[in-house]
């Protein structure tokens, strides 16, 4: 019975992945935009599979959306190879809180108790962030709670929200938006300190099409309304992880993200914006952070290039 429940619980989680009509975005294609972008991966040494252990051998999931035009153009390399992405599927758990604050469910400012088993982290994800570790019986609000999470990464806070929000609430909203195999189904936790029925649940995926489209949303205003598309960024522009696709751009650029990192996995989504040149990007890798942070400086600075010729082009 226990397994029955738990092969039921999986199917309201993660719904029917291919039969289901995907939410239909402005995108156009370009065969010469992904040209290009398969050369950026190529000169990168993002093109080969790579061991990911227990994953097996993976390849990089990447996706640029041009955002010069009036029509949007999408291009990439593997878009749709869905991949772990560490603390980048954290944003998707905030759209949901603040989703649900809009619905009056509860006030940002709500006082919530942390209670164990959720704080899991022994040290901060950014060394030098001040703000204390979460403990048993912290008392906090929703809204600091968000910001540790976008922020810094704070994983502590993450499975605080997860439960305030729900994991069924959170993948019913993604599954409006097309992003079915993306559902949230772990806490950032040992499976077994999980909940009955996400103890034998699949790992968290996503891919760097589904990642694209939710940056675009926020950047159009998409996501939910503007008031949620614009908290988003706020949080996203305050991200404290500098050291991923950030290193390959130009001081002058603003880069709305949320980066991950765990084990094999080095991952980075964002919106940049350098005044006229505006573009999204979406990177996945299944390389270990020391190896992938030199070869994504690169493949930053290349993409940005890119997006500025072509700018210049238009």
């Amino acid at each position: 019975m226990k397994n029955l429940v738990a092969f039921f619980l999986m199917i309201f989680i993660t719904g029917p992945v291919v039969s289901q009509n995907r939410y239909q975005y402005p995108f156009k294609t370009d065969k010469a935009f992904n040209k290009s972008l398969s050369e950026i991966v190529h000169e990168c040494g993002f093109d080969s599979s790579f061991d990911a252990g227990e994953d097996g051998h993976l390849k990089i999931s990447l996706a640029v959306i041009d955002l010069n035009k009036k029509q949007p153009v999408i291009g990439g390399v593997n878009m749709d190879s869905f991949i772990y992405p560490a603390s980048v599927y954290k944003m998707y758990v905030a759209m949901e809180i603040l989703k649900q604050v809009i619905e009056r469910k509860y006030s940002l400012y709500k006082s919530y108790v942390v209670h164990s088993p959720n704080d899991v982290d022994h040290s901060s994800e950014i060394s030098w962030d001040p703000r204390k570790l979460l403990r048993n019986g912290d008392t906090v609000t929703i809204q600091y709670l968000l910001d540790l999470m976008i922020t810094r990464s704070d994983n502590s806070a993450a499975n605080c929200l997860i439960d305030v929000a729900g994991r069924s609430n959170i993948n019913k909203t993604m599954h409006q938006y097309g992003w079915y195999g993306s559902e949230v189904t772990r806490k950032f936790l040992s499976r077994k300190y999980e909940d009955q029925g996400f103890d034998t649940i699949r790992s968290t995926v996503t891919n760097a099409r589904h990642a694209a489209e939710f940056m675009y949303l926020i950047q159009s205003n998409h996501l939910v309304n503007p008031w949620v598309s614009k908290k988003m960024k706020v949080f996203l522009g305050q991200q404290l992880d500098t050291t991923k696709l950030s290193t390959g751009l130009p001081a002058s650029a603003m880069f709305y993200h949320k980066s991950g990192w765990w084990s094999y996995f080095t991952n980075d989504v964002g919106i940049v914006d350098d005044g006229k040149v505006k573009y999204i990007i979406a990177l996945f890798t299944p390389v270990e952070e020391d190896n992938a942070r030199p070869r994504m400086k690169m493949l930053s600075q290349k993409v940005y290039e890119l997006m500025r010729k072509k700018y210049r082009e238009n």
